[in-house]
């Protein structure tokens, strides 16, 4: 039987004169930290000091023991190297390594003595490249599309520049004799309510001649199949299989499938996997309003609720099993229901798509290209291909991965930001999203349906951003108009859309120690990374709000504010407009550092307001209030799986709290529909002192005419007073937003909710864990609500 023996200790980093002790996986920036050489980089502006790191190369070494095992091959398996090196034993090369986002497999039978891995530079590689391939347009100036490196470590307008290296996944021994499993491809699919799973093998020889077979078990189901030569496929047919369904719409059953290779009856190799039985299609049919972009699970229409996933960390390698099941957690928490790994990063860990399995996230894969123009020459053509296909095999067993995407923007870029004429007909990756990845995944993975980039209308008989048409981003917003421009358009597919804030408080003191901080101060610039970031977020506060002068926390809690109404803006028109608009794909889940940025979930995994706001709006049921044909409109969005009918409640109201006019209106929205009703004239508040307030089942909407600077409310009073497991609030005059900031309370306390509007007399149970000394005086200075303009 194969064994392995994980070389994850024992590693020296060669630091000029000095041998650091080395964690594997690891990287050089955790490493020089760990051993008191630089700075953590996260923390205040150090990250400008430690640049140097990325433009050295770097030596990691260790004793290679000599194998103790009877076996007749061993062999020496990286899972990642981060990027180029040469790996050498005793000083004889073993081979050239050029991609981060692939495995390497080395003979060392018989071997041993000193094991060195030799990185470059990756400025000095990427550098290289560009001298003999010629220059390529991107979005930033830093040269990350000459390899095959995760992009957004030089840099991005959320993340920094930390340009590392190193064996950033696991390095083992593998011990083997006559033959080992090389690849497992399955296909799983559904016919007819039976499940099947197809087993394509691949083997690797030591004896040619040796008589080999395959048995694979499911679910209680046994087959076997002989191998030919370097490969067979066995087949097995499992009879009423359970379906895996997205949360929301149906369980998630997995099965364990178990794979043996046998030569006789002695076991050589076993490959063990978790499969779940659905099917996926892509549905893009033209109709009456364009081209369409839906996800079609088990037959069932799906409006996805989906976020965009970064690295969770700058230095991937410190993202535990743990701390990848929180986030998703997290995200499964907020109601989202598809996550999508966008194209900047990498192809994630196991641990990933295996918690998206159990929690029924369906993952949208972008291959790793993002806002840049590739070339498609060597040496990175035969890397992409490589990469491709491993990772394609790699995650086809995970019922949650739904659809793979070729890149992210460069189709868009080609087009609108003067790529074309610069490039004058040089290659920059369009092989790849249109020729290349396509025919990979067409081959090796036909259950799972393929787009060429987001955005892409489908063809170049349409612009590449048409909303019309397939996916499309809407970046117009957020970087020049008012958010409430998100309503003059029903895209076919939303796919990235979104609005800045800061992160929590105590994550700013814990990243910018000792400074007073003010929205321009030195840290909480250096940790804003977008073009013109604080005046987007200046001006987009300004359309709503009156600008704090001199108060860094009201600028805080109002930018924040801000961030949730904008992207509340464009979920509940956009989900209103269902099944026209098949999705919205929030800009994004998660940070990969401490930093001012689109994400709901800060870089100290501390969820801000809008977090909270997503729970309301990718709930089942939604009930929203918006501008439509110079009238108003009340729209029941129902997700569930049974219809909702019910009386909505109209009340136009002062802001003082007196009920100026009531109505009733049946509305009834059928499972998975929307029921939309006018509002009756008379009840459309007007001026700065009126609001429309709709309830239905236990949810609330609002619609106050004019903007929140100008509207003339009392200035807000309530009461605070401690509560089992958290405070009560009770207003004593209408309370708009209120925020509770808990980590102002302690570091480690969370709210169980975000932003909450209470009318004179209403009460609100906000539940805390984490706070040690509770006091309704001290909850009372984190509390925060909009205060009118005076």
């Amino acid at each position: 039987m194969l064994q392995a023996t994980p070389l994850g200790d024992g590693w020296i980093l060669r630091h000029e004169s000095e041998a650091l002790p080395a964690s594997v996986p690891g990287c050089v920036h955790t490493d020089l930290m760990a051993a008191g050489v630089i700075p953590d980089p996260f923390l205040g502006r150090n990250e400008t000091d430690v640049a140097w790191v990325g433009r050295r190369d770097w030596t990691y070494e260790r004793e290679l023991p000599a194998p103790a095992l009877a076996q007749e091959q061993t062999d020496l398996v990286f899972d990642g190297l981060d990027t180029v090196a040469e790996v050498s034993l005793d000083g004889r090369l073993l081979g050239p390594v050029r991609n981060m986002h692939r495995s390497y497999r080395f003979d060392v039978t018989g071997l041993s003595g000193r094991l060195s891995v030799r990185f470059v530079s990756a400025y000095a590689e990427a550098e290289a490249v560009r001298g003999r391939l010629g220059e390529r347009p991107a979005a930033y100036a830093e040269p990350y599309q000459y390899l095959r490196k995760m992009a957004c470590s030089f840099g991005w307008d959320w993340g920094p520049t930390l340009v590392t290296a190193g064996i950033w996944r696991p390095v083992r021994l593998e011990h083997w004799s006559t033959a080992r499993i090389a690849r497992v491809r399955p296909l799983v699919t559904v016919e007819e309510g039976t499940g099947v799973v197809e087993l394509a093998v691949d083997v690797e020889r030591t004896r040619v001649e040796a008589p080999l077979a395959v048995e694979a078990t499911v679910a209680g189901v046994r087959a076997r199949a002989e191998i030919e030569g370097a490969g067979g496929t066995v087949r097995l047919r499992v009879p009423d299989a359970r379906l895996w369904w997205p949360r929301g719409y149906g369980e998630q059953p997995l099965y364990d499938v178990e794979l043996r290779l046998l030569h006789g009856d002695d076991a050589l190799d076993v490959w063990r996997r978790r499969i779940g039985f659905r099917t996926v299609e892509l549905d893009r049919r033209p109709d009456a309003h364009g081209t369409g972009f839906t996800l079609v699970v088990n037959g069932e229409r799906l409006f996805a609720r989906g976020v965009n996933w970064i690295p969770d960390d700058v230095f991937p390698s410190r993202i535990t099993r743990e701390r990848y099941r929180e986030r998703l957690e997290q995200a499964a928490g907020a109601g989202v229901d598809l996550v999508r790994i966008w194209g900047g990063g990498i192809y994630e860990s196991e641990d990933f798509y295996d918690a998206c399995d159990e929690l029924g996230l369906l993952v949208w894969q972008d291959f790793p290209f993002a806002c840049a123009a590739y070339p498609e020459e060597q040496p990175l053509r035969g890397e992409v291909e490589a990469e491709a296909r491993e990772n394609v095999v790699r995650l086809m067993p995970h019922p949650s991965l739904v659809l793979w995407n070729g890149n992210n923007e460069n189709l868009w870029g080609f087009r609108d930001w003067e790529w074309e004429p610069r490039l004058a007909g040089d290659s920059w990756g369009e092989g790849y999203y249109l020729g290349l990845l396509p025919r990979v995944v067409a081959e090796l993975d036909p259950t799972r349906p393929y787009t060429a980039g987001s955005p892409w209308s489908g063809s170049w008989r349409h612009h590449p951003n048409d909303p019309a048409h397939g996916t499309h981003h809407s970046w117009e917003v957020w970087n020049r108009e008012d958010y409430a421009d998100y309503r003059l358009s029903v895209p076919r597919f939303v796919a990235e859309f979104g609005w800045q804030a800061p992160p929590a408080y105590a994550t700013l003191r814990r990243a910018l120690p000792g400074e007073k901080l003010a929205p321009d101060s030195p840290g909480m610039l250096h940790h804003q990374k977008a073009d013109d970031g604080n005046g987007k977020l200046e001006r987009g506060l300004a359309r709503h709000f009156a600008v704090p002068d001199g108060d860094f926390d009201r600028w805080h809690y109002l930018t924040q504010v801000n961030q949730a109404r904008a992207v509340a803006a464009g979920i509940e028109h956009w989900r209103a407009h269902w099944p026209v608009c098949a999705g919205t794909v929030v800009w994004q889940l998660n940070d990969c550092w401490p930093v001012t940025s689109w994400a709901a979930i800060d870089g100290d995994g501390r969820e801000k307001p809008l977090y909270h706001e997503l729970k309301r709006l990718y709930a089942d049921r939604l009930l929203t209030l918006h501008p439509r044909d110079g009238a108003l409109e009340v729209a029941a969005v129902n997700q569930a799986a049974e219809d909702w009918t019910g009386t909505l409640t109209l009340r136009r109201m002062s802001v003082e709290g007196e009920v100026l006019a009531r109505a009733q209106v049946e509305l009834a929205a059928g499972r998975r529909t929307v029921a939309r009703a006018g509002v009756p004239g008379e009840l459309a508040p007007a001026g700065p002192k009126e609001f429309l307030v709709a309830d239905l089942d236990g949810l609330r909407a609002l619609h106050f005419p004019v903007p929140d600077r100008e509207v003339a409310c009392p200035r807000p009073e309530f009461e605070v007073a401690l509560a089992p497991g958290g405070i009560r609030v009770t207003a004593r005059t209408l309370v708009r937003d209120l925020l509770l900031q808990a980590d102002r309370l302690d570091p480690d306390a969370r709210a169980d909710r975000g932003l909450v509007t209470l009318l004179p007399g209403e009460e609100v149970t906000i539940t805390v864990r984490g706070w040690r000394t509770p006091d309704p005086e001290t909850a009372r200075s984190a509390l925060y609500c909009v205060e009118p303009t005076r």
